[in-house]
């Protein structure tokens, strides 16, 4: 595993990890990950395609892991336009590896809330990587996600954009928590896995509360990344590939991940598919059948590198 840092979009340092297979490379994953956690987890993940010759790029996004400010409260992506800084600091990221590797293909995976940020980039970007991967995801918020924006902008005038909102945390990760009752753990919702959850406990740069700040700006991107807009701006030919764990609450048991789907059928996406791991939880490559699902990503990766 080597790491640099790059300047993201108004210069703030973004920490990145890269790991690379011994032999030639045929390809490369870009990885952006989910709220509250960082890139170092997935090395195990890294490791694996590295095995089956794909170079693997993930930056912390700022706010997260080691692309926090000295200084600044962990979850909060910037005062302002920080949800839209982070497409580009992934952007940046891109292209570095197409300056390291020219000649070969760029398939971008995005976890949870790394999916709707590459959601977002797939339209601004279109082109940039040459298919992508959605885990643990879903589609159009609705009326909730409608309730979400109302919500947070009343607790930003009561706590300020570095504010951490009670309320938000007990909409979200305390609600899909509640599903997996009995608790042992607050993070019960992440995986059957027991193991894997106390690893997330334990880690100090995992399981904060992100900012007002923040969740204004993925929950404002919800419905504009679902929108015809942006949906006109994507490659409706470029391979696209939406997994996830039929108990995840994130994709609402996989309703909302269907709701998706149904989406780009209707906008004309020719390369979609999916496939839904019975049992699962949110963070499917840290369950209990993470060397399948990790098996199925492969298949799929080399499928598009052909």
């Amino acid at each position: 595993m080597e790491t640099f840092t790059y300047l993201g979009a108004d210069g703030l340092p973004v920490f990145t990890y890269c790991w690379k297979p011994a032999g030639e490379v045929k390809a490369v994953v870009q990885i952006a990950h989910g709220m509250a956690e960082h890139a170092a987890r997935y090395e195990r993940f890294a490791t694996a395609l590295n095995e089956a010759g794909f170079a693997v790029y993930a930056n912390d996004h700022r706010g997260h892991g080691k692309s926090i400010p000295e200084g600044k409260t962990p979850g909060h992506m910037a005062d302002q336009d920080g949800w839209n800084l982070a497409v580009q600091d992934m952007h940046l990221l891109t292209e570095r590896i197409r300056n390291d590797y020219p000649n070969v293909l760029i398939l971008l995976l995005g976890h949870s809330m790394g999916s709707f940020l590459a959601q977002q980039y797939l339209a601004e970007f279109s082109g940039a990587v040459q298919g992508a991967a959605l885990s643990a995801t879903n589609g159009p918020p609705g009326a909730l996600g409608k309730i979400g924006q109302l919500v947070t902008r009343l607790e930003k005038l009561r706590l300020g954009a570095e504010g951490h909102s009670p309320v938000m945390a007990g909409m979200t990760f305390k609600a899909f928590n509640k599903a997996f009752k009995p608790n042992r753990t607050e993070s019960d919702w992440l995986s059957r896995d027991e193991a894997e959850v106390d690893k997330y406990v334990a880690d100090p740069l995992c399981g904060f509360d992100c900012s007002v700040a923040t969740w204004i700006g993925m929950l404002d991107a919800l419905t504009t990344i679902a929108s015809d807009t942006n949906l006109a701006k994507m490659d409706k030919q470029m391979p696209l590939h939406l997994f996830s764990g039929t108990d995840d609450p994130v994709g609402e048991k996989t309703k909302g991940v269907k709701r998706l789907l149904d989406l780009y059928k209707s906008h004309g996406f020719t390369q979609v598919t999916h496939k839904f791991f019975d049992g699962g939880r949110h963070e499917l490559l840290n369950e209990t059948n993470r060397d399948e699902v990790t098996a199925d990503f492969i298949a799929w990766a080399n499928g598009v590198v052909g």
